[in-house]
């Protein structure tokens, strides 16, 4: 800690005021005391997000204290996920809103730059404080008693201001920085995703026009997972997919995961296809054979008519995405009935054809995400100085 700064309690700089408590009768469609919430406040950026107010009755009456003033920092007390429990955005301008029951509103003392405390209640060491105070994993309310013992480094207040303007400098570059390769990253899965569609959307002369029934099968039989050998066989559920590609994760086998129930057989010429939310677009296409739950369809092309490979494209392409949402029942869980799935009408092209259309978007898929990869690992750069930005300014590092 550099000489001249001391380090001092949150509870001892800045004064703390709960939410307004209100009824859920007392809201109405617009007009009355608009009221800022969690999800006002975003947890990625730490600023105010207007999109969302909720607004309560102007019969209720809202005490000054509950109102939010210029100078001050919102907080988020409580929260269904913890992730969310202590976030703030800083208010730095008169507003007239009122702030809910969840939320807090710290007041710095004179000394104390609003806009210093909000920098360090975004950095790392905040965070670690904060997931510290976790007594277990369902903790959802912040108490300011627990709060109040968060350690402020306070250096002179011209310091501050110093060190705020050299953050904001720094931040606008790494924003404009962020946000290019935010763009790559989009342009990488848009690129992919038009390949894909244009791969697809064969229109030679020599396409057929079919349904899927006409060319793949369930086949699959009903196996009991307890006994040999299924027993020692891998099984696969929709949540060992990963959304629009065929990688697998926390593939267990069925002794691992203790199953009981009856699962289907597959092998190496099967398609899996996660009939549970089709908007998340989960399919498989294993090179071994295993168990796949019953939330999986496990369809078998037929030989020499369709070609596995196309069939996995097919079915995590827009257009069969788009059919199968239109169709999947079950507002809570939607999923895809099995009729509706094969009823599917699409034009297929010759076997050899197929094979061709699915090496291309293979291919395009591996170049894809390289450069999507590139970019992540250029965000994850960047959100990695911006810590240790904070890291060092908070130290007295900052030159």
């Amino acid at each position: 800690m550099r000489e001249g700064w001391e380090v001092r309690p949150l509870g001892e700089i800045c004064a703390f005021q709960r939410g307004l408590t209100y009824s859920k009768k007392d809201e109405v469609e617009s007009g009355g005391t608009s009221v800022l919430r969690a999800n006002n406040v975003d947890l990625e950026t730490g600023e105010l997000n207007l999109s969302e107010i909720r607004f309560i009755r102007s019969e209720v009456s809202v005490p000054p204290s509950k109102m939010v003033e210029s100078g001050t920092l919102l907080i988020c007390t409580a929260s269904g996920s913890k992730k969310h429990l202590g976030k703030t955005a800083l208010i730095d301008q008169p507003m007239d809103f009122a702030f809910g029951g969840f939320m807090g509103l710290l007041t710095p003392i004179k000394g104390l730059l609003p806009k210093f405390l909000h920098r360090l209640m975004r950095s790392d060491s905040y965070w670690g404080f904060i997931d510290g105070l976790s007594d277990g994993a369902n903790i959802n309310n912040l108490k300011f008693s627990q709060l109040s013992e968060f350690p402020i480094p306070l250096p002179p207040l011209e310091e501050q201001q110093r060190i705020v303007a050299v953050l904001d400098e720094a931040f606008e570059g790494l924003s404009r920085a962020r946000a290019h390769a935010e763009a790559n990253l989009q342009n990488a899965r848009e690129l992919f995703e038009s390949i894909e569609a244009n791969s697809l959307a064969y229109d030679g002369p020599d396409r057929k026009t079919v349904t899927l029934s006409d060319v793949a099968e369930i086949t699959s039989n009903l196996v009991d997972p307890r006994e040999a050998p299924f027993v020692d066989m891998l099984h696969l559920g929709a949540g060992n997919m990963a959304t629009g590609t065929d990688e697998l994760t926390n593939v267990m086998t069925a002794r691992e995961e203790k199953l009981i129930s009856g699962k289907y057989l597959f092998d190496e010429t099967t398609v899996l296809y996660s009939k549970i939310r089709p908007y998340l677009r989960k399919a498989a296409r294993p090179d071994f054979s295993g168990l796949c739950s019953a939330d999986v369809y496990p369809l078998t092309p037929k030989r020499r008519v369709l070609d596995k490979d196309f069939l996995f494209h097919l079915l995590l392409g827009h257009g069969f995405t788009e059919y199968a949402v239109s169709g999947s029942d079950r507002a809570g869980m939607p999923k895809v009935n099995r009729n509706h799935m094969f009823a599917y009408t699409f034009d297929l092209p010759p076997y050899e054809t197929q094979k061709h259309i699915a090496r291309i978007i293979d291919e395009a898929h591996i170049s894809c995400v390289k450069l999507m990869d590139l970019a992540k690992t250029k965000i994850e750069s960047l959100d990695d100085l911006h810590q240790t930005l904070l890291q060092k300014a908070f130290a007295g590092e900052l030159t």
